[in-house]
This record gives structure tokens, C-alpha cells and sequence, in this order.
């Protein structure tokens, strides 16, 4: 029988949803947790102080200590703290002939008092980012080329959604609890109605974001490598070579105070002096942007000598390239403030929920015309189980993360790579141990168990350091007492569901079939 415009709208909403949906679940859980990776940095590396403004004092040590240690280096590179936190003032160099990779392992300084810090390794954050579009344990290209093949059945399935559901604006105001299929269709609406401007606009920008991973012909047609096209697309200034002639440059202090009177106050959120010690050393400063239109999308150079300004690199911010430029922007949201950003990472859950709520929906329509339900067939189990997998096994990862910042030795060799370790060891976990079990107990006891993982964050993190949850609050360290409240609603939420998984009774076949004989046979 022939299928009419929405019934292959609706073939196409389930099958572009469901085959790149575990993908999906995991760009958005990851991607959701990557607003504030800033802040999860913080409360990772707890030996960073919360005070993050750089003193003239902390300037000088980290000037004292880059003219001892890096006396005759390429260059110097020093990064100023994130006033959102999880970075300090550190410091490294690289040795002539060396390239940017080996460059010396940087040095933390305490922003305040210039003091060398002990941080522990982590990659903090900054993992959590990067895994929502690179992934891990494969190479980067083929994680972007299957990050991007997501996104795109993502934008398909909404607009196929939007053309499925005629009445989804009058059923979002419709939750029907406790009616099985029906339940986990109103979720799934409401999900993506509520936030449907935001799941359109992320996933765009997203694409845009990845756009030469897809469409690199571009590129290849008019320039002989990527490199020819990146340096024609953010040309640099004029390099200085060194003279040869020795010639003490200008203290580091003097050369922040300059650059911040030139962009108005604002702080330098790294800067890399070239051929110090030279009388052709220069220092360039990239600013630590707070806003849209404050200036400060260019680099600012100086002589580091003289303290005098060096020529800009020449414009060639086309309309394509600030179009693409306002994409990223808008899909990074590096400019939101807190409430802003809150606001993002709260449709960043909706999203999580509409393609979780999306892939059981999946299930629970299909075992309700399987002949016997209680005996689904391989095809059936397998995505009931890799919906479990995914949907409990990726929180429950993140948290074995968190819980092994704490507990791994700070000594410990390739500390960070364990740490990303714990977090797949544990979600493969959660994978072995829902095949294993029934699948109403599996989701019970992975939902559970991820509840238990989130509420250990805080009490582990209590147990060993000094910034637990209280003393957070005493101390008006709202960073740590914020990503504390963070795991406990976690914890809540997943425990909640878990519970309602639990006091779920579904119906027979053979009540649904009394109830309504028509649709059945039908």
C-alpha cells in the first residue's frame, strides 16, 4: 500500500532517529556538560586557588622564572587564568629547533603570590568538549566524518518530526502520565517542542562548525593544502627574525599593562613572546573575550623591547568567514553569561531527553506488536540493551571520571589517560551487565547504580580535599558548592527515574487487545 507524504515523514522521523541516535545521546550529554567545562576544570584540578585576577607579583615571579629557565628559547608562552576558573598563570618555553608540541612542560604559578603550584594532571573539561565531536580511541578525521553524519540525520529527523506531528504544539500541553506509549511520546514532544529553536540552532551551527569535514571540495579545488587555505583564510602578521644582537626585553608586568591599556582594561588570555632576549623580540597577546563587538576577535602585537605597537596582519574577515565566524560563536556560546549559559545547558538536557525518550519510544511501540513480548527476537534485544548501554552508560562514565580525579594517586604516570580510561571501563560496565540481565531489572540497576556514582561525587570529593560541599558554601566558593548541587540533582533525578522504571506495570497484550480490537488487528 501506498504511503502517504506524513507516513513517510514519519518512516523517515524513526529511522534517521534511531540509527545515529546512540550517537546522538552521547554529542549531547557530552556536548550539554562541555557549556560549563570551565568550571569543571575548577573543581578538577582543587589545588588551582578560586581567586583567578593575576597580581603584578605573580607577573614578576612568572617573568623571574621564564628568564631563568627558558634563557635562550624560541619563545616564551605564558596563559593567565579563565576568570571562570580551572586554568592559573602557568609558563613554558621552546628550545630552538623544537616544534610547538615539544615545548617544555608548562609550570603553574598561584595568580596571587607567583608561587609554584602542584596541579594534578586532568584533562578535565576540556575532555568532555573535545569527545562530543572528536570521540576517543579512533582518529580524528573518521570521529568528525561520523559526528557529522549524526548531526545531519539530526537536523532531517526534526524537520521530519515538525512534519509528522501535526498537533505537536497542541500536545505539548498534553502530558499524559502513566500511559505507557502514549507517556513516552508526550516526553518525547515536549522535549523537542520546548526547546525546538534551540535543537535546530545547535545542530546547524554544529554542522557549520564540522562543514570541511563534509564538503572539503572547496578547499581542494582552490588551494594545494589545508595549511595554504588557513593561512589564507587567518592571514598572520609579519614574522620578526632574530637580529643576533642580545638586548634584555621589557618585564612581562609592563608588557600586560600596556596590551590591557589598549583593549581598555581587558586581560590577555595568553601571550607568546618570539626570540626573547633578542632585539627583535616580539610579544603577541590574544585576548580573553568576554562579549560580542568588544574588539578583541584580533591578536595584538608589540614590541617586546620597546613596548611599541607592530603592525597589524592585514583584514580578510569576508562575509563568509564572519558568517561562519557568528555560527561558531553561537554554538561555543563563549559569550553567555551565567544565566545564558544556564539557559543553553538546560536545552542541552531537553535535548538529551527528547533522543532518549525518542530511542525508548522506539521499543516500546515495537514489543507492543511483537507476537509474544515477554520472547522479543535478537534484532529487538540488541537495541533494548544498547538503548540501556547508552542512555544510563554514558552518565554513569562521566561520574566514575569525576570519582577517579579524586581517587587516582597525583603521582600516578599518564594520570589524565586513566582517568578518560575509568570513564569508558565503567560505561562498557553498565554495557556487560544490562546483557546480562532482564530488561526492566537492567534499567532499574543501571539507573540506579548511576543515581548511587553522582551522589558519591560530592561526599569523595568531601573526603578528600577541603573544598567539600559545606565548606564551599561557608566559603562563598560557588564554583565548587554549584558543581556539588549539580551531582546531587543528578543523583536525584536519575534515582527518581530509576524508582518509576521500577513501579512501572505494563499492560497485557490481552487487555490492549480488549480495550481496543480494532487497532490491534489493524
Amino acid at each position: 500500500m501506498k504511503q502517504g507524504f506524513r507516513q513517510s515523514m514519519a518512516s523517515l522521523h524513526t529511522w534517521v532517529g534511531l540509527l545515529p541516535g546512540w550517537v546522538l545521546y552521547v554529542i549531547f550529554v557530552f556536548g550539554t556538560a562541555a557549556f560549563f567545562q570551565y568550571e569543571i576544570d575548577a573543581w578538577m584540578r582543587p589545588e588551582l586557588p578560586a581567586e583567578t585576577r593575576v597580581s603584578p607579583r605573580a607577573l614578576d615571579a612568572a617573568d623571574a622564572l621564564l628568564r631563568k629557565r627558558g634563557a635562550g628559547a624560541e619563545s616564551w608562552n605564558v596563559s593567565l587564568p579563565n576568570a571562570r576558573g580551572g586554568t592559573g598563570l602557568s609558563v613554558s618555553w621552546r628550545m630552538p629547533g623544537e616544534g610547538y608540541r615539544d615545548r617544555s612542560e608548562p609550570i603553574t604559578l598561584d595568580p596571587q603570590t607567583g608561587e609554584k603550584l602542584a596541579v594534578r594532571e586532568t584533562r578535565g573539561g576540556f575532555f568532555l568538549y573535545r569527545f562530543h565531536f572528536d570521540l576517543h580511541y579512533m582518529p580524528v578525521m573518521w570521529a568528525r566524518m561520523i559526528v557529522s553524519l549524526a548531526a545531519l540525520a539530526m537536523l532531517v529527523a526534526i524537520l521530519s518530526g515538525v512534519v509528522t506531528h501535526k498537533k505537536i504544539f497542541t500536545d505539548f500541553f498534553q502530558m499524559r502520565f502513566g500511559k505507557g506509549q502514549r507517556s513516552w511520546l508526550d516526553a518525547h514532544n515536549a522535549t523537542g517542542v520546548l526547546a525546538l529553536p534551540f535543537h535546530v540552532m545547535m545542530t546547524y551551527t554544529g554542522l557549520v562548525t564540522l562543514l570541511f569535514t563534509l564538503m572539503p571540495w572547496a578547499i581542494s579545488a582552490n588551494y594545494p593544502t589545508r595549511e595554504a587555505f588557513y593561512a589564507d583564510a587567518y592571514p598572520q602578521g609579519d614574522e620578526r627574525t632574530a637580529s643576533g644582537t642580545p638586548m634584555p626585553g621589557l618585564p612581562l608586568r609592563v608588557l600586560v599593562a600596556q596590551a590591557q591599556q589598549t583593549w581598555h582594561g581587558a586581560q590577555p588570555g595568553s601571550i607568546t613572546i618570539e626570540h626573547p632576549g633578542d632585539a627583535a623580540a616580539s610579544a603577541q597577546f590574544y585576548a580573553r573575550r568576554t562579549g560580542w563587538g568588544d574588539g578583541l576577535d584580533e591578536a595584538l602585537r608589540l614590541d617586546a623591547v620597546k613596548g611599541t605597537a607592530l603592525p597589524d596582519a592585514p583584514p580578510n574577515a569576508g562575509a563568509a568567514r564572519m558568517t561562519q565566524d557568528v555560527m561558531v560563536d553561537l554554538h561555543t556560546a563563549w559569550f553567555a553569561g551565567y544565566g545564558l549559559r544556564w539557559l543553553y545547558f538546560l536545552s542541552g538536557l531537553g535535548g538529551t531527553a527528547m533522543v532518549a525518550t525518542g530511542l525508548a519510544l522506539w521499543c516500546v511501540k515495537r514489543r507492543a506488536k511483537l507476537a509474544d513480548p515477554a520472547r522479543p527476537h535478537f534484532g529487538f534485544r540488541l537495541v533494548e540493551r544498547l538503548n540501556i548501554g547508552f542512555i544510563a552508560g554514558a552518565p554513569a562514565g562521566i561520574a566514575v571520571y569525576f570519582l577517579t580525579n579524586r581517587l587516582l594517586p597525583i603521582t600516578l604516570p599518564e594520570r589524565a589517560e586513566r582517568e578518560i580510561d575509568s570513564l569508558f571501563i565503567a560505561w562498557g560496565a553498565i554495557f556487560a551487565w544490562t546483557l546480562a540481565r532482564p530488561a526492566k531489572r537492567a534499567w532499574v540497576e543501571a539507573l540506579g547504580a548511576t543515581a548511587a556514582l553522582y551522589a558519591l561525587v560530592p561526599l569523595v570529593n568531601a573526603a578528600t580535599t577541603s573544598r567539600g560541599l559545606l565548606s564551599s558554601l561557608w566559603n562563598h566558593d560557588w564554583v565548587f558548592a554549584g558543581f556539588d548541587g549539580a551531582m546531587i540533582a543528578l543523583a536525584g533525578g536519575l534515582a527518581f527515574t530509576a524508582w518509576k522504571v521500577l513501579r512501572h506495570q505494563p499492560k497485557s497484550a490481552s487487555a490492549r487487545r480488549q480495550r481496543n480490537p480494532q487497532g490491534m488487528a489493524a
